[in-house]
């Protein structure tokens, strides 16, 4: 099977990217999430999380935009994203908890 056919319908690199940056646009769509984010073992939501506390950890606030509404679809609540980000602040730094924290209040405002 060709990996177009395993496809899971991901094109956020190439929406992201468009013909920019091929190589990303492939790794991101087939590779991450294709491949990686469709293994057994952990449930998207776990994923999700883990993804969540990287990102916050790394201070990456702007790949937090995304990852943060993910998570809402992927079944984290509000409730537990807040509560996420208050334990992470103590281990990844209080700016990077208050910064991700400011991007998850930005999407629930927006997004409700």
């Amino acid at each position: 099977m060709s990996t177009e056919e395993q496809s899971t319908g991901w094109s956020g690199g190439k929406h992201a990217f468009g013909d920019f940056a091929p190589g990303m646009v492939h790794y991101t769509d087939r590779v991450l999430f294709d491949e990686v984010w469709e293994r057994d073992g952990l449930t998207k939501r776990d994923r999700s999380l883990i993804t969540v506390a990287a990102l916050t950890a790394m201070g990456k606030m702007e790949q937090l935009q995304f990852h943060l509404a993910h998570a809402r679809r992927n079944g984290v609540t509000d409730e537990q994203l807040k509560e996420a980000l208050l334990h992470l602040a103590f281990y990844a730094g209080w700016p990077n908890g208050m910064g991700a924290t400011s991007v998850l209040k930005s999407i629930v405002e927006q997004e409700g």
